[in-house]
């Protein structure tokens, strides 16, 4: 890895905010000149949908093989017919992570003795999630381990209490496994000059399981977790989804709480499910917030020019995405250029996530990672009026999104324009980890899911995203699922390939 001057990168950072002003001032001044944007609000969350409206929590039939692989109905039903205890599932799960962990990297705090007692407690909550083994980033308050964030900066920061959200999960009856890898402080990418190694992809360990939310990623689709909790910025949760072959979703912003969160900018953060199936993403996001929409059979638009003139994506990523829409019968559409969109994520991002950390940036800043100071640093450099022209286009843009959505139900478009490249190689991390759509609903606060929807000529899972209106997470689920249908379900990486490989 290159090493670089902490003036030039000072300087870089100075550049590159002078360059993002004089962007912001064009995205957002000529356009509706002397006239304030509108103000941008949530439409009001859905109410519930029937039961028979949103993807059942996957085939409740009698569970078979490896119980790490079950899905949340297949555990219940497991539970239900004595096939199996919690603290059998726990202890099986904890095997696997012995023996596939050492090379993923996925956990930086497993607590397996809380796991174990837990299972063993004839308390346990009898909810939805009875007996479910779920990790937490590492980003998200567990009462009793640490909130590192993945940082030297908090190594000796334990939680008091845990986040609301995985305060709902265990009282769902879910089993908390331990913490999970991410980028620092939630932003970056995979470094190697931090307290933990990166965590790293099971369908090719060789390369990175996207980020931040690395280690929930590897986690589920290694079998390591059922579920995970994840925090997604500018595409956190869907990035590792996309990158593992498995689904990813954000909700609507401020749907799941986020106290008890380290925030990296407070504007966009949300918290997020991943799962292995659509399904067991419903189970998840059920007991956490209310699930809305789903009913008549949704329209889906098409957002190509992303993909195919905005950034252009490989040709595998392309063919998915149109294979795709064709199954989904999805009519092309048009929203402003991608680069907008990713223009103004950053600059909120940055100023948000540099007044965060400003106090240490300004004192130590190389007490940080490499590519987590990069990140942040543009931010000092911007000032007062880059912030407001950024908060204004994001006005702009949302709304050129909502009315998208006055005439179709769900959004279809890339979510990375690449397969995940090797872990190790700096310059194609820094060409394609932001070559992506994430962003843009992160702006708008839609809700937004990644998916697999197959796998390119090296191996690596291929990826969808789609988007719903604000609070209808049930629709977004069920055309998922239609999705998933098409692709015959679930797929896993071929963890024994490299597993016993010399």
């Amino acid at each position: 890895m290159a090493q670089y001057p902490l003036a030039t990168e000072m300087a870089e950072a100075a550049a590159q905010a002078a360059q993002q002003h004089d962007a912001l001032m064009a995205l957002a001044v000529p356009r509706d000149q002397g006239l304030a944007p509108r103000r941008f609000a949530h439409r009001p969350v859905a109410p519930a949908a029937p039961e028979s409206a949103a993807p059942a929590s996957g085939d409740a039939a009698p569970p078979e093989g490896d119980p790490c692989w079950w899905s949340v109905a297949q555990i219940a039903a497991g539970y239900r017919l004595g096939r199996i205890t919690p603290e059998q599932l726990v202890q099986a799960m904890l095997n696997r992570i012995a023996t596939l962990d050492p090379v993923l990297h996925a956990y930086v705090h497993l607590d397996a003795e809380g796991a174990l007692a837990a299972a063993r407690d004839p308390a346990l909550p009898r909810g939805a999630l009875y007996g479910v083994p779920v990790a937490i980033k590492d980003m998200i308050d567990v009462a009793g381990m640490p909130t590192t964030c993945h940082s030297a900066l908090r190594l000796g920061a334990v939680a008091v209490r845990d986040a609301p959200a995985v305060a709902a999960l265990r009282a769902a009856g879910a089993i908390i496994l331990g913490k999970l890898a991410t980028h620092e402080f939630a932003i970056g990418g995979p470094s190697f000059d931090l307290p933990f190694p990166p965590a790293r992809n099971p369908w090719n360990p060789a390369h990175h399981p996207g980020g931040s939310s690395s280690g929930a990623g590897a986690a589920v689709a290694a079998g390591l977790a059922v579920l995970a909790l994840g925090t997604d910025t500018a595409g956190s949760v869907r990035n590792p989804a996309s990158a593992c072959g498995i689904v990813g979703l954000k909700p609507t912003r401020g749907l799941i709480d986020c106290a008890g969160v380290v925030p990296l900018a407070w504007s966009l953060d949300h918290l997020g499910i991943l799962a292995r199936s659509v399904a067991d993403t419903g189970a998840g996001l059920r007991v956490l917030a209310p699930v809305g929409g789903a009913g008549a059979t949704p329209r889906v638009g098409y957002i190509r020019h992303f993909h195919t003139v905005d950034m252009p994506a490989t040709v595998g990523m392309a063919a998915a995405l149109d294979r795709a829409a064709q199954a989904l019968g999805a009519t092309e559409a048009q929203l402003p250029p991608l680069d907008d969109f990713a223009l103004v994520n950053r600059v909120i991002l940055q100023c948000e996530g540099a007044a965060y950390h400003e106090a240490e940036l300004r004192a130590a800043p190389e007490v940080f990672a490499r590519r987590t100071r990069s990140a942040l640093l543009a931010g000092l450099f911007a000032n007062a009026g880059d912030y407001l022209l950024a908060r204004r286009a994001q006005a702009m843009l949302s709304d050129a999104v909502e009315a998208l959505f006055t005439r179709f139900d769900v959004l279809l478009c890339a979510s990375g324009m690449y397969p995940a490249c090797r872990i190790d190689d700096d310059a194609a991390i820094d060409t394609t980890y932001m070559a992506q759509a994430r962003g843009v609903f992160n702006l708008t606060g839609h809700p937004a899911l990644a998916m697999m929807a197959g796998v390119s000529a090296q191996g690596l899972p291929l990826a969808i995203q789609l988007a719903a209106r604000h609070g209808e997470e049930g629709t977004l689920l069920a055309v998922a699922q239609r999705w998933e249908s098409e692709m015959g379900g679930p797929q896993r990486p071929p963890v024994a390939q490299w597993l016993s490989a010399p």
